[in-house]
């Protein structure tokens, strides 16, 4: 089976599921299966008939069914039109059985007609005859909207199948059917909805009408006899045009007829033409709300099919607007401007009337800026709204106005020239000038194309075109604009470049080459406004040249003159004109005429606007060709005017004539533009004396010479000076000396002076700074003092102001606070030229330096707004292609102002990375700038990482540039900002000084000390500031790691104790992972050095102190453990006790932080400390465990008296898996056994002894020489050394039992004698464990010669004082029991008799473990008196989880010991006695209650025996015992013996 079979059977099977699925009742699930049986079909090419069949009927049937959503039924309906594609016939069939005459039909069996009509129009046709005839019977049934709404769509589609059959028959597959019974039928129909309907319809049934009115109406009117009636029916239609959201389907119907009419060639009538056209514009000219897209489109289309019938009708057209042109009315204005757009634009102009509708368009506009400047009467907010609109599409249809259309040229030439000089039409030109330009480049166009050409000049009748002169004045001044990069001055120059020929034929080769220059300077985004000016000035001066016509430079004088007023006088454009007309009067060659236009100037300058700037800048410039002249009249005007002037410059009678101030800023520029070799030799006589003379005279009151507070005469002073400084300069004469420079200088800085500190309202600190710049330049120089003295002045005038936004809220208007913003850059600009000019002028780099410290104050002050602008100034001072002196130092100021670029301010931060690129630029070396500046961009960031990254960044590039003589200077001014600056810059500052070190560290061996001197000596301000202190010890480091030797010498001369900054310095080294194993390896040997002869001086306890501070920071130990170890330990033994000399302890007075203590000088100490340190080290690395005795070790290891016990605990601390660590300390650790200082041999037997019981070093170890020490030491005088060499023989049992069997003689015998030492219970303790360990590993047959000896010395530690030796003296017995043997039994058991009142009660011994111990001894010796019998009441006694009560304890012993043994009844009670007085409270308690126990189970014999007399008066001195259970027991027991002395009848 092939693949489109599968398809086809899965599709056929998809279907019958579907249908399946209808037969149900189930509507809601219809609408779904509807919508995918509408894919299924339109996909499937062929269909099994009978599924079509009855998918025609279920889709029939649904359809109909008002039951079912009407959203299921629509989908119903185009499942049945869908399968028209498959059996058209059945599904006509199925619908028409459904359409009956006279019966009203369901609403979707009409859509269903009308939607096949429309998708099968071929095969619908046929059929079209009886559904128009079924159609007709129905119409009048139809009462509801919906119904109406639907037939009117049936006609759309009908009339539309219709129209394209009548059309296009031929196409059709069958013969030609009468078409005119079809459009009789629709004839009909129309009929009567049009009478029927359409008078009453709402608004939807009209929509329906509206839509189906047009493709009916063309139908029809393919019909002779019913083209009338059609073209009758327009009207209604127009008369629908109101609401523009039916209007597109109206014009869109309009557009079909319209269609039809031409198709058909139907004449339309006059009336109808013109309603059909007025409708038609006002659809595309529709105000005030613009028209809709859609809409406009298809009324341009109207025109287009009308356009060959309203040609005719283009003049009367062009009239009729005409006659509305005087109506002021703002609708009407506007209606008007925009029939004249699309009249234009449909070339609907012509030649002989169209030029007053041009005229109209920029009349309109001069009209509506009149309105808004100068009202004639209030302007309502209606009426201004009204003239900007009018305004506004004035400059749209100018800029719509295509000038090339037909006819358009010969109406706009070349009247449209008309327009570019009067000052109304300024806002046209940006579209004028396309305009213009257009209409002569198309006719350049055509010279070349074209043998002959349509001269663009012809008669202009009564328009008066603009002459040449003023063109070019109007042009070249509106070109000024192009350096702004406004459309209008791009227009204007580029007009000016193919006017050469209008303006003067002598200018087109000229312009030719100059023009392609003149424009390429405008192709940058930012063009120079002064080189732009400068260029087009000159261009004027070379075009003029090239004429060389006085006359018409006359006129063009004067045409500029007459411009005057086109302008305002801020604008750049009256700025521009000026300097033309000076410009131009500099070119003429008539000075006659030159001199006597200065004079009008002079005596009249209030015709130029801004009379100051006016008569300044045209002055100024005519003076470049006519210095004498200028200077002439000007004296003459002063020898005139003098009487008129005012004696305090300002004006005389209110009289507008040119002030003393206005003469003195004339005089400045005309040296300014004054030729430079003419210039000098008058510039002292005839300038600058006279603008003295004149600054005089201003400042005097009452014929006294007084400072002027007048800041117009001062600012006016203070332009002369600068223009005529700057002169000076452009002459470059150096042998020229300016005389009045310190005059001069001694003005401007009291001007500046008296400016001041809180406000900056006033130019005139700016304007002083700019006139000092170029002054100071002048011969003859200034000196350093000067230069420094000025400068100081300036800066202290101006950094200190308020914050920027503080001066701004001076300001009461947002101009007045953005003058002032101004103001302030200017003024910063300056200082920083000033400064700039000053430093780099001189060649000594000393001055130099001298004059850039004058900011450093400021640089890091603590206001931002200050440092801020110490940067900027900074900033231009080192920046932009500098020539410094050849021996200028970067260093330090590279560590002043690169931390900056983290700075708070992104301006300082910006300002800090120039001034850093800067320095090295200063010095030649160019280091990878655009990356550089890549980076400074980064700096605006205000994330501080983001800022710190990128000042990083900067630092690795720049810093191994840095000259290796200047490190040092960096460091100092680096580790002075650590101390001051703000956290960021700290941080920056630390960076830039670790990443210099890292780059030229190894360098740094010569400067080395002074460095390490200097890091000292900030140490206690730094340590103030965690940060930087941090950073100044990572720079201690950088430097360890080249040079450490160096380094650790200079730290170990410290003195001790170190102090916490040498403490600290220690700790930075080691952090240096690089560099700490070899600090670590250097210290250890120079510790074994200094411990050679086993005595610890001063340089050892330095060594240990540096060590302590290396390893504190967690310097990894492992490979350098066992020696460390061993030489601390060492260090500790040799310094036990001792104490260190004052003379070698530091004299300096130290400041105690708070909870810090006063150090002794206690060299022991601190070798524990280093030791502890060393060992924490080694148990975090797995090298040793945590010792038993936790911190306590430390104390027991520096004191003399538990010194051993230290070391004891220290030894067990080792980590044993770790045995070859271990064996190498043994190894380095053996000489101390034969050391000459007891205290190390006590220290090295003490370890071992330890170490004796480990089997793993016994194994791997040489132990069997240490034991024979061992056994030596056990004889030693000194009591310590013996008791940890019995401790080491005793712990032989642990480590080697097979050494202890092998030399059990010796062992024992120094044991043994340990128990004789009763001085030290310490040495005595120590032989009893020992023994009970040997013991254990011995028979009865080894120790049978010791063994009586063993016993009694053991018994006669039961009682003593300490706990350990009672306790280990009570184990050691129990231990025994198991050596008798034969020979000694009788003696044990004698020995148990006399030694069972201890065991018995010590039961009760404060020490619970003795008391334990107790009962275990009791139960092991009963059986050799043969008293089994008491076992059941120490079981008891073990059993309890507590101790019963020592009466019922002892009076059940006693009762069964009664029974059983009186005589050791008897033995308890005489050794009862000795403990009545024993030190434990619980002890003669229990002796007491002992007792009493005896004495109630004594027989009469014993009673008889019983010393009554002593024991009622030991019993009685026991009732006066502090302890109130003593004294309880002993009344218990004074009243059992009465009792018992009762009951035997025996008297006390």
């Amino acid at each position: 089976m092939t693949q489109a079979m599968e398809e086809s059977v899965e599709t056929f099977g998809d279907i019958n599921l579907t249908l399946s699925m209808l037969n149900m009742e189930d509507n809601i699930s219809k609408e779904d299966i509807y919508g995918h049986l509408t894919s299924v079909i339109q996909n499937s090419d062929i269909l099994d008939d009978a599924i079509v069949q009855r998918l025609i009927y279920y889709a029939s049937k649904d359809m109909r069914d008002n039951n079912i959503l009407r959203e299921t039924r629509m989908l119903a309906g185009e499942v049945l039109v869908s399968l028209a594609a498959h059996d058209f016939n059945s599904v006509m069939y199925e619908v028409q059985s459904n359409f009956r005459i006279l019966e009203l039909p369901d609403e979707f069996i009409v859509l269903a007609l009308a939607e096949l009509a429309t998708s099968y129009v071929s095969q619908s046709i046929p059929f079209m005859m009886m559904t128009l005839l079924t159609m007709q019977t129905m119409l009048r049934l139809a009462n509801e909207e919906r119904m109406k709404g639907v037939f009117c769509l049936a006609l759309e589609k009908f009339s539309k199948a219709i129209y394209k059959y009548v059309n296009h028959w031929r196409d059709f597959p069958y013969p030609r059917l009468d078409a005119n019974r079809l459009s009789d039928k629709i004839f009909m129909l129309f009929r009567y909805i049009m009478e029927k309907w359409a008078p009453i319809t709402s608004s939807v049934q009209t929509l329906a009408i509206i839509k189906a009115h047009g493709p009916t109406v063309s139908l029809l009117l393919h019909r002779e006899d019913l083209c009338e009636y059609a073209l009758d029916q327009v009207p209604w239609l127009l008369n629908q045009y109101k609401d523009k959201e039916i209007d597109f389907h109206i014009t869109q119907s309009l557009k079909q007829i319209l269609t039809a009419v031409v198709l058909y060639d139907t004449a339309l009538p006059k009336d109808l033409r013109k309603t059909i056209f007025i409708n038609l514009l006002n659809q595309v000219c529709r105000l005030p709300e613009p028209p809709v897209k859609e809409n406009e489109l298809e009324a341009s289309s109207c025109f287009l099919i009308l356009e060959p019938k309203l040609r005719d009708h283009i003049t009367s057209i062009e009239r009729t607007v005409k006659v509305v042109m005087s109506d002021l009315n703002i609708k009407v204005r506007n209606s008007t401007l925009l029939l004249i757009q699309t009249m234009c634009e449909k070339c609907y102009i012509e030649a002989r009337e169209g030029w007053p509708l041009i005229d109209y368009i920029f009349s309109q506009f001069a009209m509506s800026n009149k309105n808004l400047e100068k009202p004639m009467k209030p302007n309502s907010l209606k009426d201004e709204k009204g003239e900007k609109s009018v305004r506004e599409i004035s400059l749209e249809v100018l800029k719509t106005l295509d000038p090339l259309v037909i006819g358009m040229p010969q109406v706009l030439w070349p009247r449209i020239l008309t327009f570019v000089v009067p000052a109304e039409y300024t806002g046209t030109l940006d579209y004028l000038f396309n305009i213009i330009r257009s209409l002569i480049m198309a006719e350049e166009r055509k010279k070349n194309d074209a043998k002959e050409s349509t001269a663009l000049v012809i008669s202009t009748g009564a328009v008066k075109l603009p002459s040449p002169q003023q063109l070019l004045a109007r042009l070249l001044v509106i070109s000024i604009l192009a350096s702004l990069g406004k459309l209008r001055g791009a227009g204007a120059i580029g007009l000016l470049k193919i006017l050469p020929e209008i303006i003067h034929p002598k200018l087109v080769d000229l312009w030719k080459t100059r023009f392609p220059e003149l424009l390429q300077s405008l192709e940058g985004k930012n063009t120079s406004i002064i080189l732009w000016e400068t260029m087009l000035l000159q261009l004027l001066k070379e075009s003029l040249w090239k004429i060389g016509d006085v006359a018409w430079t006359i006129q063009l004088s004067q045409d500029f003159n007459e411009q005057m007023d086109s302008y305002s006088n801020i604008s750049l454009e009256k700025k521009f004109l000026w300097k033309a007309l000076g410009t131009t009067l500099a070119s003429c060659q008539d000075k006659n005429f030159v001199s006597s236009q200065i004079k009008e100037f002079l005596i009249a300058p209030n015709q130029l606007g801004d009379q100051r700037q006016g008569i300044t800048s045209i002055l100024g410039y005519c003076a470049e060709s006519h210095l004498d002249t200028v200077l002439k009249v000007l004296k003459t005007f002063q020898d005139r005017e003098k009487f008129f002037m005012n004696r305090c410059k300002g004006l005389f009678s209110g009289k507008k004539s040119l002030t003393k101030t206005d003469v003195m800023v004339i005089y400045g520029a005309v040296a300014l533009h004054a030729p430079k070799v003419q210039l000098l030799t008058r510039l002292d006589q005839d300038i600058v004396s006279q603008v003295l003379f004149l600054y005089g005279q201003c400042s005097q009151v009452l014929g006294m010479s007084v400072m002027s507070k007048d800041m117009d005469l001062q600012m006016s002073f203070t332009r002369s000076i600068t223009e005529i400084g700057i002169a000076v300069l452009d002459a470059e004469d150096q042998g020229f000396k300016f005389s009045y420079k310190e005059v001069l200088l001694g003005y401007m800085l009291d001007f500046i002076r008296d400016e001041p500190l809180d406000s900056l309202a006033s130019p005139v600190r700016w304007k002083a700074l700019i006139a000092i710049r170029y002054l100071s330049k002048l011969n003859p120089q200034l000196s350093l003092n000067d230069h420094l003295n000025i400068l100081e002045e300036n800066i202290r005038r101006l950094l200190p102001l308020p914050p920027l936004e503080k001066l701004k809220d001076e300001g009461e208007t947002d101009k007045d606070k953005e003058h002032i913003n101004f103001l302030y850059e200017r003024s910063m600009d300056a200082l920083g030229r000033l400064l700039r000019t000053m430093m780099w002028d001189n060649v000594k780099a000393e001055d130099c330096q001298e004059m850039f410290n004058l900011l450093r104050m400021w640089l890091v002050s603590q206001k931002d707004w200050e440092r801020e602008r110490a940067f900027q100034i900074t900033a231009k001072v080192l920046t932009n292609d500098i020539e410094a002196p050849e021996n200028f130092k970067i260093g330090s100021l590279l560590g002043l102002l690169a931390p900056h670029s983290c700075d708070t301010l992104p301006t300082i931060r910006q300002a800090a990375a120039s001034s850093t690129i800067g320095l090295f630029c200063i010095k030649g070396t160019h280091p990878e700038v655009e990356r550089l500046q890549d980076l400074q961009e980064g700096l605006q960031c205000d994330d501080v990482q983001v800022q710190i990254k990128i000042s990083s960044k900067i630092a690795k590039i720049v810093s191994k540039l840095i000259p290796t003589e200047e490190i040092l200077m960096f460091l100092e001014e680096t580790l002075d900002g650590l101390e001051s600056l703000n956290p960021t810059c700290t941080h920056a500052c630390g960076i830039w000084m670790i990443t210099v070190l890292k780059e030229q560290g190894a360098a740094l061996e010569e400067q080395l000390l002074e460095i390490l001197s200097m890091i000292y000596h900030h140490m206690p301000v730094l340590r103030q500031k965690e940060e930087s202190f941090q950073f100044m010890l990572e720079a201690i480091s950088q430097i360890a790691s080249f040079h450490m030797d160096a380094v650790v010498a200079n730290l170990l001369q410290k003195p001790l104790p170190f102090d916490r900054d040498t403490k600290t310095l220690w700790k930075a080294l080691a952090e240096n992972t690089a560099s700490s194993g070899k600090l670590l390896r250097a210290l250890t040997d120079k510790l074994e050095n200094e411990l050679e002869d086993d005595l610890a001086g001063v340089e050892a306890i330095a060594v240990a102190c540096a060590m302590y501070e290396v390893v504190s920071t967690g310097t990894p130990v492992t490979n350098l453990y066992p020696e460390v170890f061993t030489l601390l330990l060492k260090l500790v033994s040799c310094t036990l006790g001792q104490k260190m000399s004052t003379a070698t302890w530091s004299r300096r007075r130290r400041v105690l932080q708070q909870g810090e203590q006063q150090q002794t000088a206690d060299p022991c100490r601190l070798s524990t400390a280093t030791l502890k340190c060393v060992q924490a080290q080694a148990m975090k690395e797995g090298l040793a465990k945590e010792s038993d005795e936790g911190d306590n070790l430390w104390a027991l290891l520096s004191s003399p008296s538990t010194h051993h016990v230290g070391v004891c605990a220290l030894a067990r601390s080792m980590a044993v898996w770790q045995y070859g660590l271990t064996l190498d300390i043994m190894e380095q650790l053996f000489s101390s056994l034969t050391s000459s200082s007891e205290n190390y041999r006590i220290t090295g037997t003490a370890f071992f002894s330890e170490l004796m019981k480990e089997p793993i070093l016994w194994k791997h170890g040489n132990l069997r020489e240490v034991l024979i020490l061992m056994d030596q030491s056990a004889w030693d005088s000194n009591a310590t050394l013996r008791q940890m060499a019995i401790r080491g023989l005793g712990n032989t049992a642990s480590g080697a039992p097979h050494k202890v069997k092998k030399h059990k003689q010796i062992i024992l015998e120094s044991i043994i004698r340990g128990l004789y030492h009763l001085a030290r219970t310490e040495v005595v303790c120590e032989s009893l464990k020992a023994l009970k360990k040997i013991l254990e590993l011995l028979t009865d047959r080894d120790v049978s010669f010791y063994f009586k000896e063993i016993v009694l010395q053991t018994r006669t530690f039961f009682e003593d004082e300490q706990d350990d030796v009672r306790l280990t003296a009570i184990f050691l017995f129990e231990n025994l029991a198991s050596l008798t043997g034969r020979r000694w039994k009788i003696f044990f058991a004698e020995e148990i008799k006399k030694s069972m009142i201890s065991f018995l009660l010590h039961l009760w011994d404060p020490n619970p473990k003795i008391g334990a111990a107790c009962c275990d001894v009791l139960i092991i010796c009963i059986p050799f008196l043969g008293l089994q019998e008491l076992y059941g009441v120490l079981d008891h006694l073990l059993d309890g989880q507590d101790l019963p009560r020592a009466r019922d304890f002892y009076r059940q012993f006693c009762v069964k010991l009664a029974r059983k043994n009186q005589e050791i009844l008897w033995i308890l009670h005489t050794h009862s006695f000795t403990f009545f007085s024993s030190n434990w409270e619980m002890i003669r308690s229990a002796a007491v209650k002992l007792t009493d126990a005896i004495v109630l189970n004594l027989t009469n014999r014993y009673m008889q025996l019983l010393d009554k007399e002593q024991l009622t008066t030991r019993l009685q001195a026991l009732r006066q015992d502090p302890c109130i259970s003593v004294q309880r027991a002993a009344e218990a027991a004074l009243q059992t013996l009465l009792r018992k002395c009762k009951e035997t009848s025996i008297l006390l």
